[in-house]
């Protein structure tokens, strides 16, 4: 029960954060619309806008990660893995967070907590006249959103660990043929 309890939250938060991405990404469409606009209607360009638009990308991608990973929408190989019983897809996911996924997220996620803070001390923002002053800020997006990839990571080992038990079989159903 209560890692079945746990798999919920760490899906309720993976699912916030792409949520968040959803928000991020029509943040993006009306910034791409405004750097138009303004370049094409008004002959002008703002340099802040248009780097704006790849910290919004930047963020929507990273954050949206977590997500995939729990929606089960992440890299792997189906030709193979589509054919084989619940408990050995589990397997191949409890073998694949456990000694790929986690270790590679805890590993980018705590390197960037210094350049993150290296940033911030430092004041760092664009070179560009014009420029967004920040970016620290994005910067702080790469740990947080690789220590959230590890969150959805330990979410899907529970979940092959209850498939494995026979607790729950959720996530692991071969989703239906289209035509």
């Amino acid at each position: 029960m209560f890692l079945t309890n746990l798999e919920r939250g760490i899906a309720r938060f993976s699912n916030l954060l792409g949520g968040i991405s959803t928000v991020l990404l029509i943040a993006l469409l009306c910034n791409v619309f405004y750097d138009v606009l303004l370049r094409y209607a008004f002959n002008d360009v703002s340099i802040g806008m248009q780097e704006l638009e790849w910290h919004l990308y930047s963020a929507i991608f990273l954050l949206g990660i977590p997500y995939g990973i729990q929606q089960g929408g992440h890299v792997r190989v189906d030709l193979i893995y589509e054919n084989l019983s619940i408990k050995k897809r589990a397997w191949i996911d409890l073998f694949g967070c456990t000694f790929l996924m986690l270790p590679f997220t805890l590993l980018v996620g705590y390197y960037g907590i210094g350049h993150a803070q290296e940033a911030f001390a430092l004041g760092e923002g664009s070179g560009d006249p014009g420029g967004l002053p920040y970016r620290w800020i994005i910067k702080a997006v790469i740990p947080f959103a690789f220590f959230s990839m590890a969150i959805s990571g330990v979410g899907m080992m529970i979940r092959s660990i209850n498939a494995i038990r026979g607790i729950s079989e959720d996530g692991f159903k071969n989703p239906p043929i289209q035509h």
